[in-house]
């Protein structure tokens, strides 16, 4: 735990270091939970919506997207529950003085737990070798058994008290688990309080009468105020789907872990109309898919993991949380919901406009029911950001940091590097240059040495350096240098074009 902690600020302060995030109103001492994405920061975010736009609305004919106002009228929070039922539960410790989520304590309980279960696994794989059976080994171990059945005693207790809103069970679950506060070390806890999460503002010429709204806490009801719209202009049969991406918020009391957890933030989500009854079939396919598209960035499988829900939603009869092993362990990166037709029903109610659709191959008109893939745009920038980033010891003893990020996402994909700065090569680098620059995002180095200028673009992820040297004056070579190998190969300078766009990656799903 100690060496990730220890990893996490390296890929904090890599992050700062190297122009991708900075806190946000930093020469004011910055602001808690709020951060600024700077030049290439804001390049690898674009990149990550643009991958996921595309598999959504351009792979799939029967899904369009929108972009929804931040501003919308205050009764659909209310029709949506937001007003009524958008709380944490906080509990403060008396001695630190320190707020925290009472969910959040619990969860980091029983993440400790399931690292005593890996541990048992590593320990056990390492005594077997080959003929370890790892499925064997977890349904007989009788430690990982009873590790198993703490966190699934603590999980029903959980969800039992949280449904029936039973705060006062919450703090003496805290207390019987002897969770103490991390600054303080004491288990001296004040109650559990329910807090709102929404920010609110007030919109009109004058305070007194003007009406309260709220900044948008997800992006979802604006797709599903506009469910009726996009239908008909569409013509859209369904099933069909409705996508956006935008801005939301949260007055996170407890915000933590970099751009894990914000007060603003991004979401990328997807709202799948279906007709009643088939809603599980769909649920299982949009499982599918998303994981299909996670596993596409080249990312390992064994980062990812699917967590059913254990206490669903009042409105939702299926959800499960695609996780990331994120450096302080595996946590939410999207939810996949299946959320029945809640939504549209309440809008229905509280509108009074009528939003059914007419099905003509059943000849009948009802409600759609809805299939929710909903991801934070920051968290995949985070999970994709330190999965990439890697020190490496170098044959010759040296080191280098490197972003081994997938070349589609990078924010550079070449940087166009003369050899030196005279001879011709800065002038025939910046044709290069002027060729390439309407098809892909280059940068143009020339101050330092090369080595040094090879470790830069290896410190924010550029996947090939493209050098111009005197043999390129004579010939029209270049020399291309591929970042994760650091291999470097020859070819005519007339190649480059297609030799790129055939090495960085191609949307395939």
């Amino acid at each position: 735990m100690a060496n990730n902690e220890e990893l996490f600020k390296k890929i904090i302060s890599h992050a700062k270091e190297y122009g991708f995030i900075f806190p946000s109103s930093e020469i004011y001492d910055g602001m808690a939970a709020v951060y600024d994405y700077g030049q290439w920061g804001v390049e690898l975010k674009n990149n990550i919506r643009s991958y996921w736009w595309k598999a959504m609305t351009q792979l799939h004919e029967n899904i369009v997207g929108i972009d929804s106002a931040i501003f919308m009228h205050p009764t659909i929070w209310k029709a949506s529950g937001h007003v009524d039922a958008f709380n944490d539960p906080l509990i403060d410790n008396k001695d630190s003085k320190k707020r925290y989520r009472a969910d959040v304590l619990i969860e980091d309980h029983i993440a400790k737990i399931e690292d005593k279960i890996n541990k048992e696994i590593e320990k056990a794989a390492k005594r077997f070798g080959e003929s370890f059976n790892k499925e064997q080994f977890v349904t007989t171990n009788p430690r990982v058994l009873e590790n198993l059945s703490k966190i699934n005693d603590i999980n029903a207790v959980y969800s039992s008290a949280m449904q029936a809103n039973d705060l006062a069970a919450i703090k003496k679950l805290i207390e019987d688990l002897g969770i103490v506060c991390p600054i303080s070390g004491t288990k001296n806890w004040t109650d559990v309080r329910q807090f709102n999460l929404m920010f609110s503002t007030k919109v009109g010429s004058v305070s007194e009468e003007a009406d309260t709204i709220y900044l948008r806490p997800e992006t979802a009801q604006g797709i599903f105020v506009n469910y009726l719209n996009v239908q008909k202009t569409g013509r859209m049969k369904i099933p069909f789907g409705i996508a956006q991406t935008g801005k939301a918020f949260r007055n996170e009391i407890v915000a933590r872990q970099f751009i894990f957890r914000m007060r603003e933030f991004e979401q990328m989500e997807m709202q799948y109309f279906v007709r009643p009854g088939e809603e599980l079939k769909w649920f299982e396919y949009w499982k599918n898919e998303r994981i299909k598209w996670h596993l596409s960035l080249g990312i390992a499988s064994d980062k990812y993991r699917f967590h059913d829900h254990e206490k669903l939603a009042h409105y939702a009869n299926a959800a499960t949380d695609i996780e990331f092993n994120f450096p302080f362990g595996f946590k939410e990166l999207e939810g996949i919901h299946s959320r029945t037709d809640f939504d549209l029903k309440r809008h229905q109610e509280f509108s009074g406009k009528k939003l059914q659709y007419f099905d003509p191959d059943i000849n009948e008109s009802y409600v759609p029911y809805v299939i929710e893939t909903s991801i934070g745009l920051d968290r995949m920038f985070l999970a994709v950001f330190s999965n990439a980033y890697c020190e490496e010891i170098l044959e010759d003893g040296s080191q280098r940091t490197v972003l081994r990020l997938p070349n589609i996402l990078a924010p550079v994909k070449a940087a166009v590097l003369p050899l030196v700065k005279k001879d011709g090569m800065p002038e025939k680098a910046r044709e290069i240059m002027n060729k390439l620059k309407y098809d892909f995002n280059l940068i143009y180095e020339e101050k330092d040495a090369i080595g040094k200028r090879y470790r830069r673009q290896d410190a924010i992820g550029t996947p090939y350096c493209i050098t111009v040297d005197s043999q390129t004056l004579e010939d029209d070579s270049i020399t291309v240098r591929e970042r994760n190998t650091m291999q470097q190969e020859r070819i005519p300078l007339s190649n480059i074009a297609t030799y790129l766009q055939e090495h960085i990656n191609h949307l395939t799903l």
